[in-house]
């Protein structure tokens, strides 16, 4: 088996080479079921093909597709632009034009059953991965600095979330960005311009606004690409989509999901009147209490006045004045009255002493006979003859010389 000559700068392929060896790697892909969204129909007068735009939900990417009148009419004989269909097709690829189309043998137009299962389906998937879990939504704002809206042109549900919003907090400043709300090009802008307003540092919360509208016209918001790309932004996102009875998949995903956009604009901005309210109450209350302060430490201070320490001070004074007085009187008493029992007690002492005295002995007419060295003499053989004596009378004393007995 021979190989193949490969292109070379010398020997290049020529485009009708090119495009067979194209048509050929097409051709394996075989017959295949595609899923999209219907962007465009055009059916020719005379003509049996009917030709289609075929676009992903969640991409910018189209193909046309190519189907026998009888395929369509067996299969959707209603399809209408922005239905969802399944197909049967092939890929084919067109030299002459150097163009790609798939070529269908089967349509199928998806119900509204299908869809809701489908979406029922994708639920599960979203919430199993963490999608809607409550603990990883963030709160909003008290007061944005400026809002992101992300709705149709012209749209009631951009006036109902501008009007409601301003008339709240007319200061609140937005950053809008419309879009197509439904139809297939709606959910690669809505991505896109989510991505704008989230690389935007001066938005601090984006909301995503639409009116109400049927199950299929509300597809685009439960889309799985868009779940994912509100699921990864790093700004707080609030879903404002349709009545309050319709619930895409961006409810569940959203930071914080508004039942309509009205009541989304509830929940951006406080109301100015009743914020002015609660600090003027707030302010009332605060009054009060201050002014209770005030007047309870004002009675304390009247009651701590009244009293007679602070009232009449030189009371005190005089009452410590008076106790010391009465103290220094009792002192003086009470130590003139030991001075008296001291002075009692000498005289006692002293009489009892000069009644002991000898010299009180002497008084009455006795003396006392000491020889020279101090001896008190008792007894006349205590003395010799010629030995000197003293005697001690009441006034002086007498020496003397013993003499012989008679």
């Amino acid at each position: 088996m021979t190989q193949e000559p490969k292109s070379t700068p010398d020997e290049p392929w020529p485009v009708r080479v090119v495009s067979q060896k194209v048509g050929a790697w097409v051709a394996k892909l075989g017959w295949v079921w595609v899923d999209g969204q219907v962007a465009q129909i055009s059916r020719r007068p005379g003509s049996t093909v009917v030709f289609l735009t075929l676009r992903d939900p969640s991409a910018d990417l189209s193909l046309t597709v190519t189907a026998h009148r009888d395929v369509l009419d067996a299969g959707a004989p209603e399809l209408a632009e922005g239905a969802r269909v399944t197909m049967h097709a092939k890929p084919e690829f067109y030299p002459a034009r150097g163009t790609l189309s798939l070529r269908a043998d089967e349509i199928r137009q998806v119900g509204l059953g299908e869809l809701l299962a489908r979406l029922e389906k994708l639920k599960k998937l979203l919430g199993a991965e963490g999608l809607f879990a409550r603990e990883r939504k963030r709160r909003l704002p008290f007061l944005p600095q400026r809002i992101g809206l992300i709705t149709g042109r012209a749209s009631a549900a951009e006036r109902d979330v501008l009007m409601n919003t301003r008339r709240r907090w007319p200061a609140v400043d937005f950053r809008v960005i419309n879009v197509p709300v439904q139809g297939p090009t709606a959910v690669p802008q809505i991505i896109d311009a989510l991505k704008v307003l989230d690389g935007d540092d001066t938005v601090e919360v984006i909301v995503i606004a639409r009116g109400g509208g049927s199950v299929e016209d509300l597809l685009p918001f439960s889309d799985e690409a868009l779940c994912r790309a509100v699921f990864g932004a790093r700004t707080p996102v609030v879903s404002a989509i349709g009545h309050e009875t319709d619930a895409p998949l961006l409810d569940y995903v959203a930071d914080v999901r508004a039942s309509t956009p009205t009541d989304a604009a509830k929940r951006l901005v406080p109301d100015l009147t009743e914020e002015r309210q609660l600090i003027d109450s707030a302010r009332r209350r605060l009054d009060r209490a201050v002014l209770t302060l005030l007047d309870r430490e004002q009675h304390r201070l009247d009651a701590w006045r009244s009293r007679p320490s602070l009232a009449r001070p030189e009371t005190l004074i005089d009452q410590r004045a008076t106790e010391v007085t009465a103290l220094r009187d009792r002192a003086v008493r009470s130590l003139e009255n030991r001075l008296r029992r001291a002075d009692d007690d000498l005289r006692h002492t002293v009489a009892r002493l000069r009644a002991l005295s000898p010299k009180s002995t002497l008084q009455r007419g006795y003396a006392i006979v000491q020889r020279a060295d101090g001896h008190v003499v008792r007894a006349a053989d205590e003395v010799k003859t010629d030995d000197q004596l003293r005697v001690r009378l009441a006034e002086g004393d007498l020496r003397v010389t013993v003499g012989e007995p008679e």
